[in-house]
């Protein structure tokens, strides 16, 4: 027992030794570098959102200094802000890449999806997703998913099995041991792939701020015109929001995570730092999705449902 314990302590002590962020990021480097050697046609799920902002600066870094062999992709729902559109353009051009937009705007024009009553087209993504996945023929999905993010994220693998129509069954889920990843799938399915998996939303933050990442100002305090709606404040817009009864005020804050408009909740924060933020997300006991996200709220399984019908 006290040789153990010895050992473990020579282990921290020693130069070589990784910090927790560098041994999440040595993993997601090497998930990034499993998937180009094991897939013919990969796509980066990019939003402009911190998640996937930190997965494209691993998939950089994997691979530099040659260019990140993969395209990306982005579900616009057409009601997402428009500072993070701003940026994940201007990301796009800053590295060359190419990206590919699903618009969830366009299948509602062409009478394939209907506006939902209350206005938030987040569930409205998994047409427009599953139909470009095939359209472009990816055998392998880049996600920014967490396992701590929700419960039905929690039981994701890192390579997520996809069936021919998208969808997810956990029992058709396989086993990781030693960071050993089967990528086998048949013709028509597609693998889902979360780099992030074992990361928590303090990681993310304090690597965003080891690596000096930029991020849209959108997750920083600011002023900003929102309403009360199911306890969270949501921004006013096109979408449908304020309805009647629901009075507009200005407030201090800013978004944990960013997603449609219409469902996305701000708090109230005076983090105007990243070391602000950290020590705000570090004092916090709610995830970033139960927080703020309404469309999580449907139902106790709405997520996975989403997941089982070819969700992120």
């Amino acid at each position: 027992m006290t040789t153990t314990i010895k050992a473990t302590e020579e282990q921290q002590d020693s130069p070589f030794a990784l910090s927790h962020l560098d041994a999440l990021e040595s993993e997601a480097v090497h998930i990034f570098r499993e998937v180009a050697g094991e897939f013919e046609r990969p796509v980066i799920l990019f939003s402009g959102g911190k998640d996937s902002i930190v997965m494209l600066h691993l998939a950089l870094k994997a691979f530099a200094p040659a260019p990140v062999p993969f395209t990306l992709l982005h579900v616009d729902t057409g009601h997402n802000f428009p500072e993070v559109i701003e940026y994940r353009d201007r990301t796009v051009a800053r590295h060359g890449l190419r990206l590919h937009v699903a618009s969830v705007q366009d299948y509602i024009d062409r009478g394939v999806l209907r506006e939902r009553p209350d206005g938030t087209r987040n569930p409205l993504q998994t047409v427009p997703l599953t139909e470009a996945i095939q359209r472009h023929r990816f055998d392998a999905v880049f996600g920014g998913g967490r396992r701590d993010e929700e419960k039905a994220r929690a039981k994701e693998r890192v390579f997520s099995l996809r069936d021919e129509f998208s969808q997810w069954d956990p029992r058709r889920q396989r086993p990781e041991l030693w960071q050993l990843y089967n990528g086998r799938h048949a013709p028509g399915e597609h693998v889902r792939v979360f780099p992030l998996s074992n990361w928590t939303e303090l990681d993310v933050w304090q690597y965003i701020a080891r690596e000096g990442i930029e991020l849209p100002e959108i997750y920083f305090a600011h002023e900003r015109e929102v309403f009360s709606r199911s306890g969270m404040w949501l921004t006013a817009g096109d979408w449908g929001g304020p309805k009647e009864g629901e009075t507009v005020e200005k407030r201090l804050i800013r978004y944990r995570t960013v997603g449609d408009m219409s469902c996305t909740g701000a708090v109230d924060s005076d983090a105007t730092t990243l070391d602000a933020v950290i020590a705000e997300i570090a004092a916090s006991r709610l995830t970033e999705r139960g927080a703020t996200r309404a469309d999580d709220k449907l139902s106790e399984a709405a997520m996975e449902d989403r997941k089982r019908e070819g969700y992120f």
